[in-house]
């Protein structure tokens, strides 16, 4: 899958910004994140992008809005769900993943919805139980939007920088 997506890229440069929404978009929303390896291709398109001269700044900003659109619906189904959510599929089948996400959010509260983005499995899990939580949509949202400007920076600069370096 990873070679299509990354020909698809390469070869459509158009549809760079659509892929990379649709895949920070899925990389931090609840369920789908669990089943979609995102973070791979979008290191790759990163490096697509530094290789093939695509415009850096719409793809960057299709990865912040897909990030910040994906943890925003998942604190939406935490907050209209509440914790019956966890008897959904895939989340049953991880049943140590929201009590990790509660913890890591009692904890750290505001703070960890913005570290809460860039711990893998606790991506999906934070935002979900900040809704779970009943954590101020504006409080979140703050933590959500900045930890989505940084967590896009980071994952698509490394192969930028790399591709214009080896090339």
């Amino acid at each position: 899958m990873h070679e299509i997506v990354l020909t698809l890229v390469r070869t459509h440069e158009g549809w760079a910004a659509p892929i990379v929404f649709l895949l920070a978009f899925g990389e931090s929303l609840a369920f789908v994140s669990l089943l979609l390896p995102a973070t791979a291709l979008l290191f790759g398109i990163g490096g697509l992008v530094g290789a093939a001269g695509i415009g850096f700044w719409p793809v960057w900003f299709a990865a912040v809005l897909g990030a910040a659109l994906g943890d925003w619906v998942s604190f939406w189904l935490g907050g209209y769900f509440r914790h019956g959510i966890g008897r959904l599929w895939p989340l049953s089948r991880h049943p140590d993943l929201l009590p990790a996400g509660e913890a890591f959010f009692r904890r750290w509260g505001t703070p960890g919805v913005f570290l809460g983005r860039f711990f893998g499995p606790l991506r999906s899990a934070v935002p979900l139980v900040a809704g779970i939580c009943g954590m101020p949509a504006w409080r979140f949202q703050i933590a959500n939007v900045a930890s989505a400007l940084v967590w896009a920076t980071g994952i698509l600069t490394p192969g930028l920088f790399a591709a214009r370096w080896l090339l």
